[in-house]
Order: C-alpha cells, then structure tokens, then sequence
C-alpha cells in the first residue's frame, strides 16, 4: 500500500467509526504506518491535524443529528464522544457558532465539514536532492518538551524562545531540532532543540542528554530562508517523494532537522543560500 492509499484509509476508517472513541493508535495500526508519521504526514497533506479533523467530523455530523432527528442532546454529546453536555455545547459553539439549543429551535444554520477525498495528482516528473546514509548512534544535549500532536505548532516556538533564553550561558547550538515518538503510540511526541554532546560535557540546569539510535537516513538537502525551505521539503517529502517511493520506507518515530551555523550566512537563517537538512529514518520495502 502506497501513502496515498493509507492515508485514503485512515480516512475511512475514521467514517466507519465515528462514533467509537478512536484513537490515533488504533487508526495507525489499521493502516500499518507509525502515529508519528501518519499523524505529520496527515497534517501536510490535509491541512489538518488528525485529532482536529476527527473533531471537526463529529461536530459536523452532530449538528445535522440536531436537525434531522429528534434525539435528546445529551445523548448526541454521548454518541459523539462527549461526556456531558456542558462540554459538548462548548465544543459545539465553538465550531458551528451557535449552541445546540438554537439548532434544535430553528433559525440557525449549521457548519458543514465533509469526509476528505485524497488524491494524488501526478504532475511530470520532480527533483528533489537527498541521499541514503547510514549513521550511527549519537549523542545530543539540549531542551525537550512533550507535545501533544494538535497544538505543536504553538508550543515548538515556544520552546525555540526558551532555547534561546538559556542557552546564552550554556554554549550549547541550535544545530538539531528532534521529534520522537520513539513508542510510536498516542497523541504526543517529544520534541527537542539540541547539540551534539561530547562525554564529560557539563549539562546546564533543565538541559538533558539523548542518544538518537543508528539508522539508516534518508537525508534531503534544503537551500534558503530555513523556516520557509524546510516547510516546502516536508511538504515534498510526504507529496511526492513518499508516495512514489518504490524502494524506502518510514523505519522508526523519529524526524530530524539538522541546522547549519547560521554565522556563516550573511542574513542567518534568513538568508537565501542557507542550508539545512531533514533526515528520516528509513528501510528497504
């Protein structure tokens, strides 16, 4: 099965259950890929955060229960996964804009969210630069923090600004930025901003140290602005290089981005021949 058709999957599979308590788990499972990468490849390919389009399905179906059936509202809170109908109405009104009562009244409109359609579009041939290397063990120090999936990209700047605010005493660079999922299960992941550690090296105040395990990387080069090059690979990878792979597969819950010393470019990071890279574990299919 390619990512596409797993993706196409994982989709359905959410519409045949919608009113089970689904879990990413249990939808990585069904569709053979890790909840790490189903999860960020999901998000750029859809737009969406997989929790958050779940949510956004159950609401849009809730809605149209109040319209067209006659059950109470607690029991469609219920049916949807909601525990009382305070929560629910809160939910509610936050995604429809109005509260289930108004609904049931008449007079106000609902929100529609429909089931995704995912479909992948060949447009020629691509260029993308990456090599296959295989890397052993290493050592990084730096700042870590578990994330949950749905509101990571709030809390990664957030942790950047931290890194910054701390590692001024500490001499450690910003040459790493780390997810891992290493049980590849549930709603979070951890993320880290580091080094490389060197043995006996001093660990300052809420730094740690990590091994990230020998793999075999599918390394891909980005040139440019790092946050806007690194946006556009991510987005290549999980489009076009994933799905018409034929060779390599997603081997473990890691992702890395490794970060060139922005002392050398004359705008940093923002600079146009900035380089940096996105590694991924992967294996022969």
């Amino acid at each position: 099965m390619n990512w596409i058709e797993s993706i196409s999957k994982a989709i359905d599979y959410i519409e045949k259950n919608i009113t089970n308590d689904i879990t990413i788990d249990d939808i990585a499972k069904y569709v053979c890929i890790s909840p790490f990468y189903l999860q960020k490849g999901f998000s750029i390919l859809c737009d969406y955060s997989l929790g958050e389009y779940i949510r956004n399905r159950k609401l849009s179906l809730a809605g149209q229960d109040l319209i067209n059936t006659k059950e109470n509202v607690i029991d469609i809170a219920l049916k949807y996964g909601y525990e009382s109908a305070d929560s629910f109405t809160k939910a509610f009104k936050r995604f429809h804009g109005t509260n289930p009562s108004s609904i049931r009244k008449g007079g106000k409109t609902i929100k529609e969210f429909s089931p995704l359609k995912v479909n992948l579009i060949l447009k020629g041939g691509y260029t993308m630069e990456y090599k296959i290397e295989e890397k052993e063990a290493f050592k990084v120090i730096g700042l870590s923090k578990i994330m949950k999936y749905d509101s990571a990209y709030e809390e990664v700047p957030k942790l950047w600004k931290s890194f910054f605010a701390k590692s001024q005493l500490s001499n450690i660079c910003t040459k790493y930025g780390v997810n891992i999922d290493s049980t590849m299960s549930g709603n979070e992941f951890e993320y880290m901003i580091c080094d490389d550690y060197l043995e006996g090296k001093e660990i300052p105040k809420d730094f740690i140290v990590k091994e990230i395990p020998k793999h075999t990387w599918a390394i891909f080069s980005c040139i440019g602005r790092a946050d806007k090059s690194v946006a556009e690979m991510n987005e290549k990878i999980f489009k076009e290089w994933l799905p018409n792979s034929t060779e390599y597969e997603i081997a473990d819950g890691y992702n890395v981005e490794m970060y060139s010393d922005p002392a050398n470019y004359k705008k940093g990071t923002e600079d146009d021949r900035y380089y940096c890279e996105i590694w991924i574990p992967v294996r022969k299919k």
